[in-house]
């Protein structure tokens, strides 16, 4: 069943933290959580498998930050590839392929051109449908800018549901101002 079709008539459930629980487990400060793919592929499993077996329906890969400004291209596919395959292994559901920001400031806040940003979004996106992601989850933007940057690159480079979150401040609104009306929009 596609995941539009299962929610018309059922709660969906995503899991949870994935940084937090690497650190539990001895991922050190400044060291990339998306080798862990290749390094401990069964602490990442046992991960997903105790997500699933909390009651998620959709589990994220491990590829928040995933991105060809942290990879290199071989790298990244690697990545990727290992992190769908982490999930897969445990699946009962759907893989979620998470893409969170960049890391970097977009133009004019930053240096981070916006097409430089959705090629950098398209690469992620290209190897998640090619490995097998269900959805795209881009998650915890802080810039609606940077937001409708990997919105777009998901858009036309798949034909994958897409979930969109923020992460705004205590004054309701995203680091770049815009408030959750505004991104609805």
């Amino acid at each position: 069943v596609k995941i539009l079709d299962y929610m018309l008539s059922n709660v969906l459930y995503l899991d949870g933290g994935m940084g937090t629980l690497l650190q539990a487990q001895g991922l050190k400060p400044g060291e990339l959580p998306e080798r862990w793919n290749i390094s401990h592929p069964d602490i990442i499993q046992t991960i997903h498998q105790n997500y699933y077996d909390a009651g998620s329906n959709v589990v994220s890969t491990n590829t928040f930050g995933a991105n060809s400004l942290k990879f290199n291209d071989d790298e990244l596919e690697e990545i990727i590839s290992a992190a769908v395959n982490n999930v897969k292994i445990t699946q009962q559901k759907y893989i979620a392929l998470d893409i969170g920001p960049t890391g970097k400031l977009l133009k004019p806040f930053g240096d981070l051109d916006f097409e430089d940003a959705v090629a950098i979004f398209a690469k992620t996106v290209k190897l998640g449908v090619k490995h097998g992601a269900d959805v795209i989850l881009i998650e915890t933007m802080n810039d609606s800018y940077e937001t409708k940057a990997a919105l777009l690159a998901a858009k036309e480079n798949s034909n994958l549901p897409v979930f969109v979150s923020n992460a705004y401040s205590e004054d309701g609104k995203l680091m770049t101002g815009a408030s959750p009306a505004a991104m609805v929009a």
